[in-house]
């Protein structure tokens, strides 16, 4: 166990990308009651994570990890997420088509309610107010009742990522992600994709290769009638994750049991901070995002911090250099990492780097340059000699127009009949799938 370390020593630290609530009182009394809260998930589903991720670093596996940029409390609906989780499918699917290797599924839901902003207040027309932190913190509406963080929301954030989790569990036990009938996973509103034909062609050939198996075996493959499927949010707000870091029967240590993979943000990644410091003492599987502004010096500090024992499966980095800067910033850290020997999975986020502003307003991202930095990442990777074990996205189910181009071109002016998202862009079915296979030619793999 870490030295030093209680699922509260956070407090001593310095805690970045906190809201300021006007009532300390009240605060306490929620924490007190998500302390009596069931958890969220186990400790067993925790640990199979784990040893699945030390799987990717080995490179037997690849982690797609992909979902709302900001969950919000309304789209806690089946529509919205079964699409999340049927795009999550095909998009694996793609992968394990192309790649010939298992893929680990991890949704970006179930708890992503929280984010970090760039400015603790925003002015509007000479009306300043807190900033929009997310639903678990406060609403997006530009009022005062609104944007005042209120603590009862993390009760509200624990309901719904329990009703989330609930569904997605119960579509998997009921067969929806059989490998028998991926037919299942069809989103209608994109039947005209040009992408629609190559897909149904995989589908075909996994259907045919699946009906071959059980000829030649004379029964039927029962493990592909279901996945394993896990959740992760960024670890934002702690006063949310520590009354849900519990001791368990039969295992030592300490878990976070609001989500299966917790990940740290660039902008709370400080060695001396509090975020670094709950991290270090949890025994989850954690992540890191990496940007170009870290030296390969402080990632080393930071890794050993986080994972001192080098145990396999324990730490993943995850890049988001952006197009434009991955081939100065990447190979530096790669070289430094590989030089300790330490283990980690290195997985590629090609989508927060590469964030702009539209002339007509707009919060975007280009699918060619998100495109490009995964391709460079793979090509980075493949000559520093290390392994680019996963991808890290920020989709949807829905048909928003968030994202520049893509297979049918969205332009500008597009993004204003069907733009969503409260913070950041988000790929579109079609942008994902075309996404996936652009991973797999960037493996070496075809399609």
């Amino acid at each position: 166990m870490a030295e030093g370390w209680t699922p509260g020593s956070w407090r001593t630290r310095e805690a970045l990308q906190l809201p300021r609530y006007p009532d300390p009182r009240e605060l306490a009394a929620v924490e007190e009651e998500l302390r009596a809260l069931p958890p969220l998930v186990t400790s067993w589903e925790i640990l199979a994570l784990r040893q699945r991720i030390a799987e990717a670093q080995e490179g037997r596996c690849f982690l797609l990890q992909g979902g709302d940029c900001a969950e919000a409390f309304d789209g806690c609906t089946p529509e919205v997420i079964s699409n999340r989780l049927k795009v999550l499918l095909q998009m694996s699917l793609v992968l394990v088509h192309g790649l010939r290797k298992p893929v680990v599924r991890v949704g970006r839901f179930a708890g992503q309610y929280a984010k970090p902003r760039s400015a603790d207040t925003e002015t509007i027309d000479g009306v300043t107010l807190p900033s929009y932190r997310g639903d678990m913190v406060n609403a997006p509406a530009f009022t005062a009742a609104a944007r005042t963080p209120d603590p009862r929301r993390m009760i509200k954030a624990h309901a719904r990522s329990a009703m989330t989790m609930n569904f997605v569990r119960a579509l998997i036990d009921g067969g929806f992600a059989d490998l028998h009938h991926p037919e299942y996973w069809d989103l209608a509103w994109v039947g005209h994709s040009p992408l629609a034909a190559e897909y149904r062609r995989m589908v075909e050939q996994v259907a045919d290769s699946v009906h071959f198996m059980e000829t030649l075996s004379g029964e039927a493959v029962h493990n592909l009638r279901r996945v394993d499927f896990y959740t992760s949010h960024e670890a934002l707000l702690l006063p949310y994750e520590e009354p849900l870091t519990r001791q368990v029967p039969r295992h030592w240590g300490w878990f976070n049991l609001s989500t299966h993979f917790p990940w740290i943000g660039m902008r709370t990644a400080g060695l001396d901070g509090a975020h670094v410091e709950y991290f270090r003492g949890i025994r989850n599987p954690v992540a890191v995002k990496v940007g170009p502004s870290v030296t390969p010096d402080a990632l080393l500090r930071l890794v050993e911090v986080l994972n001192p024992g080098n145990e396999p499966g324990r730490l993943t980095l995850v890049h988001r250099m952006g197009a434009g800067r991955i081939g100065e910033c990447l190979p530096p850290l790669l070289k430094a990492v590989q030089r300790e020997g330490a283990r980690v999975l290195w997985v590629c986020d090609p989508m927060h780097g590469n964030t702009e502003n539209t002339s007509n307003g707009y919060k975007t991202r280009r699918f060619a340059n998100i495109a490009s930095e995964l391709e460079q990442a793979a090509e980075i990777h493949a000559a520093a000699g290390t392994r680019l074990g996963g991808v890290h996205l920020e989709l949807t189910g829905e048909d928003v127009t968030e994202c520049l181009g893509g297979a049918r071109e969205l332009t500008e002016r597009d993004l204003e009949r069907a733009y969503r998202s409260s913070v950041d862009p988000r790929l579109n079915y079609e942008q994902a799938l075309e996404l996936s296979m652009r991973i797999v030619r960037s493996q070496g793999g075809a399609p």
